[in-house]
């Protein structure tokens, strides 16, 4: 009988993954070979004639290696997003949406700070809280720096696509009821609103992003000092 896992081993030993991911395809692959060699001899194949027809299952190893590897790879870069980025700025969205929305219910009232544009301050003072933590898990995460950032800003991100699809819908259904769009007043309610709920907003986030990178440079920096 065929060692299936020896064979494995010896047709994809240039694969280029960590012993434990390797070990585990190899793993893997053989198993299948040997249920199907059996299944090949439960229904009377000679040793030999299953042997050859089980070895056929794989025409071209070093395309099945490489098959192997951009599956492997692209499962990694999106396991590396989803922790990276998704779920620490899935999380800031959460905490940022949630403290609005308490202060709306609490009956809180926006305050105008500037151009006529409303802004919660509590809320506003929370978003570098926020950011700090996106940018911490992603961070931890081992996140790049742009990354890292991209994680501390997430709600704005999510608030700027809801925006510009906003914008364009409700030309498109004034339209259809055939209302007169005045542009001008389109335009300085688009600033208006993109100054409050997507340019300071972002900036307040974008402040805990920063600071969680000059704080864990810093301790790198005084690590590779104490260790020199």
């Amino acid at each position: 009988m065929a060692d299936w896992q020896k064979l494995v081993s010896q047709r994809l030993s240039g694969l280029v993954l960590d012993a434990a991911e390797k070990e585990e395809v190899h793993a893997e692959l053989a198993a299948h070979l040997e249920e199907f060699y059996e299944s090949l001899r439960t229904k009377g194949l000679s040793e030999q004639a299953a042997i050859q027809q089980t070895q056929a299952q794989v025409a071209n190893w070093p395309d099945l290696r490489r098959k192997i590897l951009i599956a492997k790879k692209g499962r990694d870069f999106m396991k590396k997003r989803l922790h990276q980025l998704w779920i620490p700025g899935f999380l800031t969205f959460i905490l940022s949406t949630v403290f609005l929305m308490t202060l709306q219910k609490q009956d809180f009232q926006p305050r105008i700070i500037f151009w006529s544009v409303l802004f919660y301050a509590p809320w506003l003072m929370s978003l570098p809280v926020c950011g700090a933590i996106g940018a911490y898990l992603s961070s931890r995460a081992g996140g790049s720096r742009g990354t890292v950032l991209l994680a501390s800003v997430f709600p704005v991100l999510a608030l700027t696509a809801a925006f510009l699809l906003m914008f364009p819908i409700d030309l498109f259904v004034e339209r259809i009821i055939g209302r007169q769009v005045d542009f001008s007043i389109v335009a300085t309610a688009l600033l208006r609103e993109g100054i409050g709920w997507i340019l300071v907003p972002g900036a307040a986030l974008l402040v805990g992003g920063l600071l969680v990178q000059f704080l864990l440079s810093r301790r790198l920096t005084s690590r590779s000092v104490a260790g020199s």
